[in-house]
Order: C-alpha cells, then sequence, then structure tokens
C-alpha cells in the first residue's frame, strides 16, 4: 500500500516554501507548486527533478480561483490532496502611522485571504474524500512577540489572524479528522531577511543565530504527519519567545 502523500505548498518559489517543496519531494511525496512568478516557479520544478511528481499552478494566492486551481491541480495529477501547506505571504517594517490603505489591504490579501480562501477550497476537496487532512499555517513568533526596532504593525495583523484561524479551524474541522497546525518562525535566513543584520536579528534567540528554512521544514513535516497534534503553534525560533542571547 502506498504511503505517498501529495501535498500543495503555496509561495513555492523561493525561500522557505522551495525548500518545504523539495522535502516532501525527497521522501517521495507529490507536491503542487504555487507562487506568481512563472520563470521562478519553473526553475524550481526542474531543480527539483521530479516531473512526474509536481505540478505547478502560477496564481495571486489572494484570489479565491487560486485555491480551486491549486486543488484541481492535485486532483488531475495524483487524485488529490492530503496536505496544504499555506506559506505564501509577505512582511516588512514600516512604521505604523506611515502605512497606507493600499499596504494593509495587501498584507490582508496576501496574508489572511491567502491563507483562507487556499484553506476553503482544500477542506472541501478533504470532505470529500473523507480520509481527513493535515493543513499547516506559517504565522511568526513576531504575533506575540513584536520588537520596537522592527514596527511591522500591517503584516502582524494579518500573521495574527492566521494564528487565531489556526486554532478555530482545528476545533471546527476535527469531526473531519482534518489537522489544522501551524509554525511561528523567528528570524529565519531568508530571501525576505536579505540586507539585514544577521548579527543583530540572530542575536534575538537564546541560540544567538538565524535559523536555517531547513529547520522550518522540519517543523513543517512534523505537524504534517503528527496524527494526534491540532490546535498547535510551534515556535521555530531558536528561544526567541523564552528569552534573550544576552
Amino acid at each position: 500500500m502506498s504511503t505517498r502523500k501529495t501535498a500543495i505548498v503555496t509561495g513555492s518559489s523561493s525561500g522557505i516554501g522551495r525548500d518545504i517543496a523539495r522535502a516532501f519531494v525527497r521522501r517521495g511525496d507529490n507536491v503542487v507548486l504555487n507562487g506568481r512568478d512563472a520563470a521562478k516557479l519553473a526553475a524550481v520544478a526542474e531543480e527539483l527533478g521530479a516531473p512526474e511528481r509536481t505540478a505547478v499552478v502560477v496564481g495571486d494566492i489572494g484570489a479565491p480561483a487560486t485555491g480551486s486551481a491549486l486543488v484541481a491541480a492535485a486532483v488531475e495529477r495524483f487524485g488529490g490532496v492530503d496536505v496544504l501547506v499555506n506559506n505564501a505571504g509577505t512582511f516588512a517594517a514600516k512604521p505604523f502611522t506611515e502605512v497606507t490603505a493600499d499596504e494593509l489591504a495587501g498584507y490582508l490579501d496576501g496574508n489572511l485571504k491567502g491563507t483562507y480562501f487556499t484553506t476553503q477550497a482544500v477542506v472541501r476537496r478533504l470532505r470529500e474524500q473523507g480520509a481527513g487532512g493535515s493543513i499547516v499555517n506559517i504565522g511568526t513568533v513576531l504575533v506575540t512577540h513584536a520588537i520596537a526596532d522592527v514596527p511591522a504593525s500591517a503584516p502582524l495583523a494579518s500573521k495574527g489572524a492566521i494564528h487565531a484561524l489556526t486554532t478555530s479551524l482545528a476545533a471546527e474541522l476535527a469531526a473531519d479528522r482534518i489537522r489544522v497546525n501551524a509554525v511561528a518562525p523567528g528570524f529565519v535566513r531568508t530571501p525576505l531577511l536579505a540586507g539585514g543584520n544577521e548579527t543583530v536579528f540572530g542575536g534575538f534567540a537564546l541560540l544567538d543565530r538565524l535559523g536555517d528554512v531547513t529547520e522550518t521544514t522540519a517543523a513543517v513535516l512534523y505537524l504534517a504527519d503528527a496524527e494526534f497534534v491540532t490546535g498547535h503553534i510551534l515556535p521555530v525560533d531558536g528561544g526567541f519567545i523564552s528569552g534573550r542571547a544576552a
């Protein structure tokens, strides 16, 4: 009996999402890749080197149609879906009083609405399949442990909503055997941190370093497979929320 799973990974053209997709492929699973840049997605698909186990859906995750297209691709290519990783999102620091209406809307669309609508599409399919499933959202430890020098009220408002969505859906979907959890990274070395001071950001953690995308991926894989874990928000932060290195 095959134990191969099919995972949808949003925002998988770079950073954390690309590494998560790579890990699923390496362990023998099918993966549906998603992002807005067709060229980048094509490069990732080629890099993964498993065309028979990868599908690509180009689209803005903030549009409900993209979530439906991701599910359709999973069903057409692989017969169904087992895991959704809501990784797509954006983050940038900007003082509260300088945030524009368009910028706030952008975070709500890309972070919260993208996660919400994609999850809706996947849950409808999981219910049809009747075998349960796993949803892993990507939040951030900064939701509950903000930093004065990193003013990011707009993205954190949307990420905080993702944390709330995680615990709410864990309760609502438990009867369907659909588990909903989240990984809350601290400061991880990704393109989003490009140009930042690694020594300063790494120093916020007890382990006195930045995280690596592979460490976030390990947490995602754990939650994707952990049959008796739901409603959990797992920090992957080097001890950031527990204390300070100095």
